[in-house]
């Protein structure tokens, strides 16, 4: 079932926004440029005063905080627009989900700074995710052996990129990893300087299990994404739509 939409105490005005949502459901499937496309269609229905690029061919102000991969589902996903009018956005919130497919939640909209270095995509630091096996079995003392995983001074995997393949320590990227009943509880390094899938990880644990990987595969669901508002020593996580 659709969470609840955040209550709000009174109405907010400002020229740039940061919008939440939650894709579940068959819109797992649906991939990054075709929900931008979706998104799209929503302001025009939604009547969202949107502001327009310049140039001979504007497009909407629209940015994406770290896309979430086809098969994923969410409840923490976030874009930033500008608009060319101040709103209530009590009201768009509302006219939002009125137009918007099953699958698909507007969960809160927020003021944001003007400072380019504040936008979504910018900050984005680590994301939550509750993952767990789609196809196989794990050993009966797996619950036991998570904590002894994190144990471990090195976690290397062999990363793929486009070009070629290395071996990376994914530990320092992993900031939880925790057992919650049936699934995995982590968080994890996300955002352009450092970006860890959940698939990987869980890829790490379960060869670490002395599993079978070509047997195996996996179901993410995220929950939120976050900015560090405090240090790389000191890191203090919150939520993109919690920042100030």
């Amino acid at each position: 079932m659709p969470a609840a939409v955040q209550p709000f105490t009174e109405e907010v005005f400002a020229l740039k926004a940061r919008i939440k949502f939650r894709k579940y459901g068959a819109m797992k499937f649906i991939g990054h440029l075709d929900v931008m496309r979706f998104f799209q269609k929503v302001m025009r229905r939604a009547d969202i005063p949107i502001a327009f690029s310049g140039g001979f061919s504007p497009h909407m102000i629209m940015s994406f905080a770290n896309p979430l991969g086809v098969g994923v589902t969410s409840d923490g996903e976030y874009f930033d627009i500008e608009l060319s009018q101040s709103i209530d956005m009590m009201s768009a919130v509302e006219r939002m989900n009125q137009v918007v497919v099953e699958g698909i939640e507007i969960v809160n909209m927020v003021p944001i700074s003007d400072d380019k270095k504040q936008t979504g995509m910018s900050i984005v630091a680590a994301a939550d995710y509750l993952s767990s096996l789609r196809s196989g079995i794990f050993p009966e003392n797996w619950k036991d052996l998570a904590e002894k995983f994190m144990e471990q001074e090195e976690i290397c995997v062999i990363k793929k990129t486009k070009k070629s393949e290395k071996e990376v320590n994914i530990k320092p990227m992993i900031y939880k990893f925790e057992v919650c009943e049936d699934k995995v509880y982590m968080r994890v390094a996300t955002g352009s300087v450092e970006n860890l899938k959940p698939e990987l990880v869980m890829s790490a644990f379960c060869k670490y299990l002395d599993m079978d990987l070509e047997k195996l595969s996996f179901s993410h669901h995220r929950l939120d994404v976050f900015a560090n508002v405090g240090t790389e020593d000191q890191r203090k996580f919150v939520s993109l739509d919690q920042v100030s």
